[in-house]
């Protein structure tokens, strides 16, 4: 075994000498929180590089899609897929909404959308998709359904930093587009996250509810949240936006030498890239089919006696884990290709300082050399 682990993903840092003058201002200006001028630059930068007109920072994507579901007054039901984060559905059991999970596409592994129109009843108000691996979702389509039966759309769009198309940004796509900066994610500020508006009147409501509702000292307009994110965390994210395109340019390089490697090996499926969408790489999910040579779970198992820390990443599936199996929509039988996904997943590591020799030992692993 390697002594070396590798990780699916590792926080990418930029160079300490670039991160200190800013903690040095910070420390002289003893501004610490309350949307200080790191905030506010970060928010400009990340407008700008997104081409986004509104979006507000969070302390995490979690407290963010919290927010975006009281910031669109949504009730009763939600439309969901299964094949993510639990944090998606549980954004919705925090705000006492019924999650309804309906199945995946299956060469996408986005929710899909003629399932959404034949779950929605009277008692829907808005539909919670993930743009899974940063993969867009049917936008378009998605949107037809919303505006037929006069639903919100709120995009879990944690995956898919940076990813845009012919007509802009995926982001600008529904009513609120949540964001994730967690360490493991593309652009990371420890922890972090952020909403993408609309609006600037549904912006300055997300920016209430950020702060306890606070409009200003002495009126508070809403029962918001403290969801603001630090001013340490926003200076981080300064210095990100800077190296973020050669960050994403070497991810591109590691999933182009995965596809190369591995597309002949027999019993493994490899996404196929979307053709109307730059991807920002963020993950490398291999399915594993019935003909390859050891099961999903025996190679998961090989990869990490080897110290590859490969994720069944969704594995359980949400609908499957206990708090949620009692929902109908949970039922297996409404889920056959999430869960037969779920079975079949496995993400590779993919980070800007994967080394080489690193990835030739995984590709070495999965194809069995």
């Amino acid at each position: 075994m390697n002594d070396r682990p590798v990780y699916v993903t590792r926080p990418y840092l930029p160079p300490l000498e670039e991160l200190l003058p800013h903690l040095r201002e910070i420390w002289e200006g003893r501004v610490l929180t309350n949307g200080g001028p790191f905030h506010q630059r970060l928010e400009q930068a990340l407008a700008e590089y997104l081409n986004v007109k509104y979006i507000s920072l969070f302390n995490n994507a979690t407290i963010a899609l919290l927010t975006s579901l009281q910031a669109m007054r949504v009730t009763g039901d939600v439309i969901t897929t299964p094949y993510s984060f639990v944090a998606t559905a549980h954004s919705l059991l925090w705000n006492n909404l019924n999650p309804v999970f309906v199945d995946i596409d299956r060469e996408t592994l986005n929710i899909d959308p003629s399932r959404i129109d034949k779950a929605v009843t009277k008692e829907t108000s808005a539909i919670l998709p993930v743009h899974c691996y940063g993969n867009p979702c049917d936008v378009v389509r998605i949107q037809e359904i919303a505006d037929f039966y006069n639903l919100r759309v709120i995009y879990d769009a944690a995956h898919a930093f940076g990813v845009a198309g012919p007509g802009g940004s995926i982001l600008q796509y529904g009513d609120l587009s949540v964001l994730s900066f967690h360490a493991t994610k593309v652009f990371n500020t420890f922890e972090g996250g952020a909403i993408v508006s609309q609006s600037e009147k549904m912006k300055k409501h997300i920016d209430h509810l950020r702060n306890f509702g606070f409009v200003d000292e002495v009126t508070v307009v809403a029962a918001g949240i403290n969801g603001k994110m630090s001013e340490f965390n926003a200076a981080l994210g300064c210095v990100q936006i800077r190296h973020i395109d050669a960050a994403i340019r070497r991810r591109r390089d590691i999933e182009e030498r995965y596809r190369t490697e591995l597309r002949a090996v027999k019993g493994i499926r490899l996404l196929n890239p979307s053709d109307n969408y730059s991807g920002n790489h963020s993950y490398f999910p291999i399915l594993i089919n019935d003909d390859y040579q050891i099961s999903r779970d025996a190679l998961y198992e090989r990869l990490r006696s080897n110290g590859i820390m490969a994720r069944r990443y969704f594995f359980p599936l949400i609908s499957n884990i206990p708090m949620y199996r009692g929902f109908p929509s949970a039922d297996i039988a409404n889920l056959p290709v999430a869960n037969e996904i779920s079975a079949r997943v496995i993400c590779l590591p993919i980070y800007p300082d994967l080394q080489s020799a690193d990835q030739g030992r995984i590709i070495r692993i999965v194809a069995g050399d």
